[in-house]
């Protein structure tokens, strides 16, 4: 029935909270933040939590992503009582360089490329950003199992906007009902994908429980159930 699987990348396929989390405890060392936190995860709890807020926005098209790339590091500083721009900067620039160097793949994902290219064309299907999505699918070696790469800033659309599913669609010459989308959270991948008529794999990891109305073609909360499915 289908011809193309598109996907989301970041913690549907590349484990964005393990690779973060790694990165940014290196960066955390190396600008010496245990001089304003009490140790490494009080920093990341209210960094990820504030991150994930600004995400949410920015999929929303309420913030610029160059809000978003300098809010994600003043907040923790300043709930630290840090007001330092140069510091905010640095922090920045440090973790986008480090972060698309880390290769951890979320369980089952290489396998699951490998089983789904055999079958069908695979597509990313991304809000994140140019400087450091293709530089994540070259270094994790994945690069070679995806014929587009469709990013937001290239779509000139964010998910959950069907404009970015149409764009991928155009992109394969398919039409909605010969592709099916996986990605991991609800609101940008799965009702973006319904938008544009779009059957979905809601790859629900986190055990999110949908509220009245809300639906998807199908649930998983392991890659490796996609495989009774395509």
């Amino acid at each position: 029935m289908y011809k193309h699987v598109f996907l989301d990348l970041d913690d549907t396929i590349w484990d964005f909270h393990a690779n973060a989390k790694k990165s940014l405890n290196i960066t955390y060392d190396s600008l010496s933040l245990s001089s304003y936190f009490d140790c490494f995860e009080e920093f990341f709890d209210v960094y990820i939590q504030r991150n994930n807020e600004l995400w949410d926005l920015y999929g929303a098209g309420e913030i610029s992503k160059d809000f978003l790339q300098k809010e994600r590091f003043r907040y923790p500083l300043s709930k630290a009582g840090i007001e330092d721009e140069n510091l905010v900067r640095e922090l920045g620039e440090m973790y986008l360089s480090l972060l698309p160097e880390r290769t951890i793949l979320v369980p089952h994902a290489r396998e699951l490329l490998d089983y789904l290219s055999q079958k069908y064309t695979l597509t990313i299907i991304s809000n994140g950003f140019i400087e450091v999505q293709y530089r994540k699918l070259k270094n994790s070696g994945i690069d070679h199992y995806f014929k587009h790469v469709v990013l937001s800033e290239d779509a000139g659309a964010l998910k959950p906007d069907r404009k970015i599913f149409d764009y991928a669609l155009n992109l394969n010459n398919a039409k909605a009902e010969e592709a099916i989308m996986i990605g991991d959270i609800y609101q940008a991948d799965i009702q973006g994908a319904q938008n544009a008529g779009i059957d979905q794999i809601f790859f629900n990891w986190r055990g999110v429980e949908l509220s009245d109305g809300q639906s998807a073609t199908h649930i998983v909360d392991m890659l490796e159930k996609v495989y009774m499915i395509l």
